[in-house]
């Protein structure tokens, strides 16, 4: 070990994902490395820290070790149920990288579970940190849009073959472990949706496999009409069939006061604002996406992640993104499915 005290965080997983918690937990001041499970004996990967304990699964990995205090769950989705309430009957904490889980009733298992145990369960929401959409929170918490009446999310991604026949990685386009593109590819957009107008009621949905008929085992692309809580339309396009590259990831909000629009490839620029008696301030630039070879993903927030489970654990405030709204996300999507009659 490094010497460094603090929170022991046991990794579940060591892909792309997994490889970049590896890299915030040694980066924070309060947090160390006291595990790693995963499938492929990893020992040898550049990069891996040499005095880190290796188990072979995630079974092995909480049936063999003890003396953690956060087990990070970045394992493919349909194992993120299991692997969570494995953790919390091994009387650890959580931390569950998006999604939650692949149902709602799953999901509330963990959360009966965590309090009956005492423990906390956290879920990755890394674009809630984006400057931009902590902007845009701000703004439509502050009223200045006066009554929301339309908002339009389009997300239109590219994931072919380079993505869902990569060595390594059989989970991919699966249905019981994958479970579709917004669960993989777009819930954060979701997420925000969820974080910035509250419960979401979906009133109707179409999904089709555009491009990928022999890759997945669920639609690539669709789209749904929903109402939030405010009685704003809202309207949520997706397609994961973009020829070569991401194109965008974009929010459009109208309201009686005042008109915005976040896009480019991760809602991540301000390509519109004009609202009555409001100046546009500076905002910071957003982090970069996570890389992951011949495709990215969503920005690379997870140090914001990070800080915020710790500050948690310590008591010093509530979780920031917990297990209650990473239920409710996957709720949405659920219903997403049974509307548009591909029901996971």
């Amino acid at each position: 070990m490094s010497g460094k005290q603090g929170f022991k965080c046991l990794l579940l997983g060591y892909g792309h994902i997994g490889k970049r918690h590896a890299a915030v937990i040694a980066e924070h001041p309060e947090t160390e490395l006291s595990g790693i499970a995963d499938l492929t004996d990893v020992r040898s990967v550049a990069g891996y820290p040499s005095d880190i304990p290796w188990y072979p699964s995630w079974k092995d990995a909480l049936a063999n070790s003890g003396g953690h205090d956060l087990v990070i769950i970045a394992l493919p989705n349909g194992e993120h149920i299991p692997a969570a309430l494995a953790a919390l009957k091994s009387g650890y904490h959580v931390l569950i990288e998006k999604p939650m889980g692949l149902t709602a009733l799953s999901c509330q298992q963990v959360l009966e579970l965590a309090e009956q145990q005492k423990k906390q369960v956290f879920v990755v929401k890394q674009n809630r940190y984006s400057p931009q959409v902590q902007w845009l929170k701000d703004l439509v918490d502050s009223g200045k849009m006066g009554k929301i009446h339309m908002i339009q999310v389009n997300c239109f991604w590219n994931r072919d073959d380079r993505y869902y026949l990569q060595q390594g990685h059989p989970w991919r386009g699966k249905l019981t472990s994958d479970g579709g593109v917004l669960f993989t590819q777009f819930s954060h957009f979701i997420d925000i949706l969820y974080w910035i107008f509250g419960p979401l009621t979906v009133e109707s949905a179409h999904m089709e496999n555009l491009a990928h008929s022999t890759t997945t085992e669920f639609p690539d692309s669709g789209s749904f009409r929903f109402r939030t809580a405010g009685q704003a339309l809202g309207f949520m396009q997706f397609s994961t069939a973009v020829w070569n590259r991401n194109l965008e990831s974009s929010i459009t909000i109208l309201g009686d006061s005042g008109t915005i629009q976040l896009g480019g490839q991760y809602m991540d620029t301000v390509l519109h604002c004009h609202i009555s008696d409001y100046i546009l301030p500076q905002i910071p630039s957003a982090n970069p996406p996570n890389l992951y070879g011949n495709y990215s993903g969503s920005a690379a927030n997870h140090v914001q992640v990070l800080e915020q489970v710790v500050m948690a654990l310590k008591g010093e405030k509530s979780a920031a993104t917990n297990g209650q709204e990473g239920m409710e996300v996957v709720r949405i999507i659920e219903t997403v499915h049974r509307l548009a009659n591909h029901p996971i």
